[in-house]
């Protein structure tokens, strides 16, 4: 029986793929960043390092993602794919971000070529913009003014449900049909910001607009909410480049590896009507 170690195992894409592994059959060690309270959890610290070498032991595969709140995310990425080698891991699969690999300069592509020439079998998957987003990290502004508030502009992106990420990653880590390769991931059609405005009001019921803000009101919201200096401003780089329109390439990617289209905004938006109504 294959045994999979699940970083960041619950979070959004990390708690439906514990889900679909298990079902599958695969044994699956969940890694939090607090002491474990069920079985199956470990705690793992990437940051430090503390407690990876345990969690790695007697696993077959690794489901590696940095944590939020790193900007310099290979310092804390690459131990970890060495750790995984040294336990004797078959495959790593690397979440990535979409456009990483525009520079080789990039922390998340400097981890991404480390695992490509560690030796190991690998995977590297490059999501868009996280429909999740708008639930989540953008939510506050929804629930208390009733406004999307990004310095985005008019910039389409083609945001993908963490659903469908977590859907690829379980076929990558249980067949090598894809083996050795990365994959951009992002959903079936790219929209503006007053275009998702528009389907999250339909689904809530209510009227939700969009304003596009500059980047330095952006820049002491995060900080206002607690961001690191550098986590804020690799915030505000990736925000830049999704103004400038590179957010808004579509792939198959969903289609190829899962074998169905990518799940719709309009989904996406009455499945969690209920944190917006």
């Amino acid at each position: 029986m294959t045994t999979t170690l699940v970083t960041g195992a619950s979070g959004q894409i990390g708690t439906t793929l514990v889900d679909l592994l298990s079902a599958q059959g695969q044994t699956v060690r969940r890694a939090t960043s607090r002491a474990p309270s069920q079985p199956g959890e470990v705690q793992v610290n990437l940051a430090t390092g503390e407690g990876l070498a345990a969690a790695l032991a007697g696993v077959d595969q690794l489901f590696l993602m940095a944590p939020p709140g790193y900007a310099n995310q290979h310092e804390l990425l690459i131990p970890a794919i060495d750790a995984a080698k040294a336990a004797g891991v078959r495959k790593v699969l690397l979440l990535s971000a979409m456009g990483a690999n525009a520079d080789d300069s990039i922390p998340l592509r400097r981890a991404e070529l480390h695992l490509e020439r560690s030796g190991l079998a690998w995977n590297v998957i490059r999501p868009n913009w996280f429909m999740q987003n708008f639930h989540t990290f953008w939510l506050h502004g929804i629930q208390t003014q009733g406004q999307i508030f990004l310095p985005v502009g008019a910039a389409k992106g083609s945001f993908i449900d963490t659903r469908d990420i977590a859907a690829v990653a379980a076929k990558l880590l249980s067949s090598d049909e894809f083996v050795n390769a990365a994959h951009d991931l992002t959903g079936s059609e790219a929209l503006d910001h007053n275009q998702v405005a528009a389907i999250l009001s339909k689904a809530a019921g209510r009227i939700i607009g969009y304003t596009d803000i500059p980047e330095d009101a952006m820049r002491q919201g995060l900080l206002g909410a607690g961001l690191p200096a550098d986590y804020a401003e690799f915030l505000l780089v990736i925000l830049g480049a999704f103004k400038a329109g590179f957010a808004e390439r579509i792939t198959d990617g969903v289609q190829r590896i899962t074998g169905r289209a990518p799940i719709r905004f309009e989904q996406y938006a009455q499945d969690f009507k209920a944190h917006w109504a």
